[in-house]
């Protein structure tokens, strides 16, 4: 049974799974998917394209689904998407995609802090923390378990690994690696994010593997290309340390060394 406020307004139209709220003043417009057990609080707007796995909770005044701010953009039908149990608190606002994706998405267990911002087409992977006030230009990718302290603008297109943490209040200008602990001005590669990766159940044997790889990427006078010949001839090659080679070689931005 859905608890629905008498003031917020729900579009018949709209896709309602069961044991669903919705608090006062919250808008739910025609083309929306809200799954089964989730939480909605005063005044949010749920535009259309929205599409709510299970379990989302939206916060006091966030706003999903609505137009990019793209200049480029021609009406299309496209989405924004949030995946099952992830937290999106006051503030925060969720652009759909354009026809570059069809869709902006965020996935499963990811906490978005107040405030935050992503933009048209970026790709948000699963159980990623993105603290308060950081915003995603448009396209943006960001994979599984990475953490964005708050306050953050990351450029458009750049790539985040997974499992990286990029400490608050810097500016994301490029590419960061997979495993990386990244700040400072300018911004750089500090070394690898050793207590998530050992929370997570890495082996202290791949820890040090990626230490070793990350002193020659980004802590020897070398340049990308020589380092990563150098780990290719020199080191075993593990899956951690291929998912590293495997995102330099796929960067368009460059890399933050």
């Amino acid at each position: 049974m859905n608890n629905i406020h008498s003031t917020a307004i729900v579009s018949s139209k709209a896709e309602l799974g069961d044991n669903i709220s919705i608090g006062p003043f919250s808008i739910i417009e025609d083309d929306v998917t809200i799954g089964d057990n989730c939480e909605i609080k005063s005044s949010v707007v749920l535009a259309d394209g929205t599409v709510l796995g299970k379990g989302v909770r939206v916060f006091h005044g966030a706003a999903i689904g609505s137009v990019p701010q793209d200049l480029k953009f021609g009406g299309e039908k496209t989405k924004a998407i949030v995946g099952d149990n992830t937290t999106i608190r006051e503030f925060v606002t969720f652009n759909r995609g354009t026809k570059y994706h069809n869709r902006s998405e965020c996935g499963k267990n990811c906490l978005i802090m107040a405030y935050a911002h992503i933009a048209h087409d970026c790709l948000v992977g699963d159980n990623v923390i993105m603290a308060n006030s950081v915003n995603l230009a448009g396209h943006v990718e960001i994979d599984d378990f990475a953490i964005l302290g708050g306050i953050l603008p990351v450029h458009q297109f750049v790539k985040i690994g997974a499992h990286s943490m990029i400490g608050g209040g810097y500016r994301v200008q490029q590419d960061v690696v997979p495993y990386a602990l990244v700040g400072g001005y300018p911004l750089r590669i500090v070394g690898v994010n050793k207590i998530g990766l050992s929370r997570r159940g890495f082996t202290d044997e791949a820890i040090k593997t990626l230490h070793k790889a990350f002193r020659i990427l980004f802590h020897s006078k070398l340049n990308t290309s020589q380092a990563i010949d150098k780990i290719k001839s020199e080191m075993e090659i593990i899956p951690e340390l291929q998912n590293v080679l495997d995102f330099i070689s796929n960067s368009d931005r460059g890399i933050i060394k």
